[in-house]
C-alpha cells in the first residue's frame, strides 16, 4: 500500500477529479497551510512542483454541527485551532475518501488571506489523521479508478438522462437552455461531471465519490437523475431557490 502526507482541508462540499475549486481563505490554520504550500516551492521557476492538499467533507451530525448542517463549530473564527469544529476526533467528524487538489493558483491578499484555485486529481482514503501541528494532515491512500462492467454504455445513458434533467431544470427555473455543450464521453469523466453538475445533498455526493468503480457510480446516477427529473416534471413551479439550496462552505 503506497500512501503520501499531504494537508487537509475539510469543507461542507465534494471535490471530484477534474472539477475546478476556487476557494477564500481566511482562517489563520487555512492560512498557515498555503503559507506552507508556497514555501515549498523550488526555487527554479521552471519546476513543476505541484502544490496540493485533500478536499476531505465534513460529516454531518450533533458533534460536528450543532447549529447548522455541516457547519463545523466554530469554524467562522479567524484564530480557529486545527481541531476547532471537529470535536476530540476529527477521523469521527471527517468523511474517509476525499481528492488531492492540486492548487494552480495561490494569490495573497493585503489581508492576510488567500484567494486559491485549484483543481480535484485523484481520490484517496484517509489512513491516519495528525492533529499536532498548525492544521490537520493526514496519511491518504490513492485510490484507482476501475471501469468495472458496461461503462462505456451506462455512460451514454447517463449523458442522455443528465440532458433530460438539464432540460427539465431549466424549465423550472423559467430559463431557456442554450445549444447542447459538447459533454466527455470517457466513463469516468462522465461520472464525475455529472456527480458535480447534478443537483445534490453532500451525503449523496460522497456516495458518488467513494463508489468502487465507475459503472457503479454511472448506475447510481442513471437512478438518481430519472428521480430528479421525475420530480421536476410534477413541480413545474418549483421556485429554483429550493432546487439549488444546498449547505455554505466556509473554510
Amino acid at each position: 500500500m503506497t500512501t503520501v502526507r499531504l494537508p487537509l482541508f475539510p469543507l461542507n462540499t465534494v471535490l471530484f477529479p477534474g472539477l475546478v475549486l476556487p476557494l477564500n481563505v481566511f482562517e489563520a490554520r487555512y492560512r498557515a497551510l498555503m503559507r506552507d504550500l508556497l514555501d515549498s516551492l523550488p526555487e527554479d521557476p521552471e519546476a513543476d512542483e505541484p502544490c496540493q492538499f485533500v478536499v476531505v467533507a465534513i460529516r454531518d451530525g450533533h458533534e460536528v454541527a450543532p447549529s447548522e448542517p455541516g457547519m463545523p463549530d466554530d469554524a467562522g473564527r479567524p484564530d480557529a485551532g486545527p481541531m476547532t469544529g471537529f470535536g476530540d476526533d476529527p477521523a469521527r467528524s471527517l468523511h474517509a475518501v476525499g481528492c488531492i487538489a492540486d492548487a494552480a493558483t495561490i494569490r495573497e491578499r493585503e489581508d492576510g488571506g488567500y484567494e486559491v484555485l485549484a483543481t480535484g486529481t485523484t481520490r484517496v482514503r484517509l489512513h491516519s489523521i495528525d492533529t499536532s501541528g498548525p492544521y490537520l494532515t493526514a496519511e491518504a491512500e490513492p485510490l484507482p479508478e476501475d471501469p468495472g462492467d458496461e461503462a462505456g454504455a451506462l455512460a451514454e445513458g447517463v449523458l442522455r438522462a443528465f440532458r433530460s434533467y438539464q432540460k427539465r431544470l431549466a424549465g423550472a427555473r423559467e430559463l431557456t437552455l442554450t445549444a447542447d455543450a459538447d459533454l466527455p464521453d470517457e466513463p469516468a469523466v462522465v461520472s464525475y461531471l455529472v456527480a458535480a453538475a447534478t443537483v445534490l445533498d453532500v451525503p449523496t455526493r460522497q456516495r458518488l465519490l467513494q463508489a468502487p468503480d465507475t459503472a457503479s457510480r454511472l448506475r447510481d446516477e442513471l437512478a438518481l437523475l430519472r428521480r430528479e427529473t421525475a420530480v421536476i416534471r410534477h413541480l413545474p413551479s418549483l421556485p429554483a431557490a429550493e432546487l439549488t439550496r444546498s449547505p455554505t462552505s466556509l473554510n
